[in-house]
């Protein structure tokens, strides 16, 4: 046999003993996650002074979801929120007109959603250690919106503004019940075991509508009402183990 021959035979040989090393090593990873988790839900919107939403009236909630991964850096999740959303002129000193206007509102929240998640590691397929990711999707919230300006005080608005010829025109405006909605956020997960991890993330809601807390003529037509979460939580991988319980093979 000539050298060559028996060359590309050794280098055959050598390629096919590798890979079976990698794969009894890497095995065949879980394709599946199920995960659940504790939330703060806050509304952000006209009742509010604060951009970043009122803390002052944030819910309690809880998420579930089942996610598939495809490769080691994404995934793809449908999840499951339930919650709710309050908001209270009253709650704020300044500006003082708060006071005096106290709309509020509050609604239950149960939104389903589908969103794709990113990992810039690759990690997916890794048991242990901290890892980042990014997410990003589409979906439904289901609302039941009860607006309140029962302690609305005319006289201060009337000699200065038209808040209450708006008011009457947002109280024959009715309420939505199903909006889209986009959730965007971040997170990071931390890996106990081949098939236990705790996670943390916040992610914020695109709506779109001003009407999430009942008003917006009355308040601040030009802005859109908008939510946001932060939660905490367990995953767990089902499907088969990270490892094909076959010992490496030596050459």
């Amino acid at each position: 046999m000539p050298k060559s021959q028996k060359k590309i035979q050794a280098l055959l040989l050598l390629v096919s003993l590798s890979t079976i090393e990698i794969f009894s090593q890497a095995g065949n990873p879980p394709r599946w996650e199920i995960g659940a988790g504790l939330s703060a839900f806050t509304y952000q919107g006209d009742l509010t002074p604060s951009r970043l939403g009122s803390f002052r009236t944030t819910k309690p909630g809880i998420s579930l979801y089942l996610a598939r991964i495809t490769s080691p850096s994404l995934a793809w999740r449908t999840q499951l929120a339930i919650g709710g959303l309050k908001g209270d002129d009253a709650k704020y000193d300044n500006p003082e007109y708060r006071k005096q206007r106290a709309f509020n509102f509050r609604t239950p929240v149960i939104e389903l959603s589908q969103q794709v998640v990113w990992n810039p590691l690759r990690r997916n397929h890794k048991d242990k250690g901290i890892s980042p990711y990014l997410f990003g999707g589409a979906g439904f919230s289901f609302l039941r919106i009860r607006r309140d300006w029962s302690a609305y005080n005319a006289a201060y608005f009337d000699e200065v503004s038209d808040v209450s010829a708006r008011l009457a025109e947002d109280a024959s405006h009715s309420l939505p019940k199903i909006i889209p909605v986009i959730p965007l956020g971040l997170g990071v997960r931390y890996g106990i075991s081949s098939r236990l991890a705790v996670s943390a993330e916040a992610a914020y809601r695109l709506v779109f509508t001003d009407y999430l807390d009942g008003f917006s003529q009355a308040a601040n037509p030009k802005l859109n009402d908008h939510y946001h979460t932060i939660s905490v939580g367990a995953i767990y991988r089902i499907g088969k183990n990270n490892s094909l319980d076959c010992p490496p093979v030596r050459y």
